[in-house]
């Protein structure tokens, strides 16, 4: 005899998951109208292998604690859908047009595109599919791998909270490249000499 698998009530998860999006949107500063990408295994967060069982109440727990988070900081979500969508992200189309992303078309359900991106599709005021972003932070639930869709450099953060359900967390945030060399400085100084004033310059 069988025994069903008995899912927490959802309601932890959104708490968690609203948690760890404000943890990583103050590490990085995020700011209104920046891009958050979300991958989210749904089979790995009620304790199965990914891509097996997908849950869709693990989806709407997850979905709930996002939206809680961006009601205050009002980054935009982008929902990675699995890889039978070539890992294609779910937005909202305004919000594609704004950064000037190509749209794609499919519509993603749970057999095709994963539980939480049909989810996210299913709830968005007019949402599209773009192929690829490049997001300012991300975070990961179940380790479905979202580093494709993130700008470089990425930084890894430490979530409080290591997992949601039974799936893995990692999150990270990203910064602009550093250049220059020896000479390089990545802080404005106090004082700045001019070049008359240095005696070593460039140029």
């Amino acid at each position: 005899m069988t025994t069903e698998k008995r899912i927490p009530d959802p309601s932890l998860w959104s708490a968690d998951v609203e948690r760890i999006v404000r943890e990583l949107a103050e590490a990085g500063r995020l700011r209104a109208h920046e891009l958050l990408v979300i991958g989210a295994s749904t089979s790995e967060v009620i304790g199965e292998r990914i891509g097996t069982a997908g849950a869709l109440e693990a989806a709407a727990a997850i979905y709930a604690g996002v939206e809680a988070a961006r009601k205050d900081i009002a980054f935009i979500p982008a929902y990675q859908c699995c890889e039978h969508l070539n890992r294609a992200l779910v937005l909202e189309e305004e919000a594609a047009r704004r950064y000037g992303l190509e749209l794609v078309h499919a519509v993603p359900i749970p057999k095709a595109g994963g539980s939480m991106a049909a989810y996210a599709y299913g709830r968005l005021s007019n949402p599209c599919l773009v192929e690829s972003i490049q997001a300012h932070a991300g975070i990961d639930i179940g380790d479905t791998f979202i580093g494709m869709h993130l700008k470089r450099v990425a930084v890894p953060v430490r979530p409080s909270i290591r997992s949601i359900g039974e799936g893995h967390v990692t999150m990270a945030i990203t910064r602009p490249k550093l250049i220059g060399g020896a000479r390089a400085v990545y802080e404005q100084p106090q004082n700045v000499l001019t070049a008359e004033q240095s005696a070593d310059h460039c140029e």
